[in-house]
C-alpha cells in the first residue's frame, strides 16, 4: 500500500509519472493548446517556458516583454509572452497560463551532450503552485490537485 499516493487521489489530486533523465532532471509530457510536448520539470524555474522554435507548433500568441531571462548557464536573455494557453498534465488543466519564450537552445544542447533528448520547454514554479503540486522523488510521480469542485453542502 502507498499512503502518500492513496492519501493525495483521496484528496482530488492527479497522479502523472516523471521521468528520470541522463541529466537527472525529471522529464514530464505536456500538452499546451492541443498540442503535445516534451518539458523538464524545474521547481527553480520561476516562470513556466518554451523556446522560440515552439511558436508556431504550440499556436502561441507572443509579445515582446521587458522581463530578460536568467539561468542554466546564461543571463539577460531576450524573451517574449503569451498569455491565455491551455495547459494539460495528465488529468490536470489550467486555462490562461502565462509563458514565457526565450532561447532554450543552451539548454537543449546540455542535455544532448549528455545523450538525453531535447525538450521544448520547462514546467516551472508558477504552474507547480497553481496545481498545488506534491512531488514524490522516490516513486518519481507528480501530483497536481485537479480543480474543486464545490458539493451541495458548501452552499
Amino acid at each position: 500500500m502507498d499512503a502518500l499516493k492513496d492519501f493525495l487521489l483521496a484528496k482530488g489530486y492527479s497522479k502523472i509519472k516523471l521521468k528520470l533523465t541522463k541529466t537527472n532532471h525529471f522529464e514530464i509530457k505536456a500538452t499546451i493548446n492541443g498540442v503535445k510536448g516534451r518539458f523538464i520539470l524545474d521547481t527553480g524555474a520561476s516562470s513556466s517556458c518554451v523556446g522560440f522554435e515552439a511558436i508556431n507548433r504550440f499556436n502561441l500568441k507572443v509579445k515582446d516583454s521587458d522581463i530578460k531571462a536568467v539561468g542554466a548557464g546564461a543571463s539577460d536573455m531576450f524573451t517574449q509572452i503569451s498569455k491565455s494557453n491551455h495547459l494539460k498534465i495528465g488529468t490536470w488543466q489550467k486555462n490562461r497560463i502565462a509563458l514565457i519564450l526565450f532561447n532554450l537552445s543552451h539548454v537543449n544542447m546540455g542535455l544532448i551532450n549528455h545523450n538525453a533528448d531535447a525538450v521544448d520547454g520547462i514546467i516551472g514554479a508558477d504552474v507547480l503552485k497553481k496545481g498545488k503540486a506534491i512531488i514524490d522523488y522516490e516513486k518519481k510521480y507528480l501530483y497536481l490537485k485537479l480543480k474543486e469542485v464545490s458539493s451541495p453542502e458548501d452552499s
